[in-house]
């Protein structure tokens, strides 16, 4: 992850080296050959996902990309944060790493886990998560596509809940290899803390609108972002509707940025008409080249 961009290019060593300076360790190794043990991590994990994704969003400015507005799914909203210019990198990775020893912790001091239902209608898992709520705190925590929706929770209550998917006719139930129970109430614990972390954080306004993973609108009021930023914590992430709401508000093309293309194929999901692209590597920004000299 980042690898071959960081033997290209001196500006994303450059990076990664600051990156080392603020964070303590060397991200560079840890993201480039682990071990995976170690990186899947959250403390490594959220850094090295925020370093990697806006090392490919100035390689993309600096081809000439000029974004009409940003999202990002959960982490990846503090990256759009820093594209949009509501802080800067520096700034912007000090927040992603004390969100992620927060969530380390949480998720060390209240187990859980996290489980995609596939298949199944949103109310329909909706229901099935109230339905054990007297037992076990399960909730929606990513309404990733119509028919996609992660739950998270205690690990017995997502298993139960999981079983009660397929039951219900979702076509698979897969849990996630994550090490705390994400945007859900056992995050409650630290969300204090968060909140009061970001007290200190200078937010400008941002030169794009960002639309947030909470409400799913556009947001460009720095006092408003901050306050979302708190509840992102344990709030659901709304990426349904944040596609849904670009798309309503003249949005056509969408360009995926960081590793993987899972966001790609949740786009796809909520709606096949619009452009898709991704960007992960060397080969992906070379492939953007050719199209922009195509067109």
């Amino acid at each position: 992850m980042g690898q071959d961009l960081f033997a290209a290019y001196e500006s994303v060593r450059s990076l990664y080296q600051r990156a080392e300076e603020i964070l303590g360790f060397d991200l560079a190794k840890i993201s480039f050959t682990g071990p995976e043990e170690l990186l899947r991590q959250t403390r490594y994990t959220q850094p090295a996902l925020y370093v990697h994704s806006f090392a490919l969003y100035t390689l993309l400015r600096d081809r000439g990309l000029q974004a009409q507005v940003v999202a990002g799914h959960s982490l990846g909203e503090l990256t759009a944060l820093t594209a949009a210019g509501a802080w800067d990198f520096e700034q912007g990775l000090r927040v992603v790493h004390h969100r992620a020893e927060l969530m380390q912790s949480a998720g060390q001091r209240y187990p859980g886990a996290m489980a995609a239902i596939l298949g199944l209608q949103v109310q329909r898992v909706e229901e099935l998560c109230a339905g054990i709520e007297a037992e076990f705190p399960v909730v929606p925590s990513n309404y990733n596509a119509p028919d996609q929706v992660v739950i998270s929770g205690p690990q017995a209550g997502v298993e139960a809940a999981m079983a009660l998917a397929l039951q219900a006719g979702a076509k698979r139930a897969l849990a996630l290899k994550v090490s705390a129970a994400f945007h859900s109430p056992l995050m409650e614990p630290v969300k204090r803390e968060w909140a009061q972390a970001l007290k200190d954080v200078v937010i400008h306004p941002p030169a794009l609108p960002v639309y947030c993973n909470v409400t799913a609108q556009p947001v460009q009021d720095p006092e408003q972002l901050r306050l979302l930023l708190e509840e992102q914590l344990v709030r659901p992430v709304q990426w349904t509707g944040s596609i849904e709401a670009m798309l309503n508000d003249g949005v056509s093309d969408f360009l995926e940025i960081g590793s993987g293309t899972v966001l790609s194929a949740l786009v796809r999901k909520i709606n096949r008409q619009c452009r898709i692209d991704h960007a992960s590597g060397l080969a992906d920004l070379a492939a953007l080249d050719a199209l922009r000299i195509q067109a």
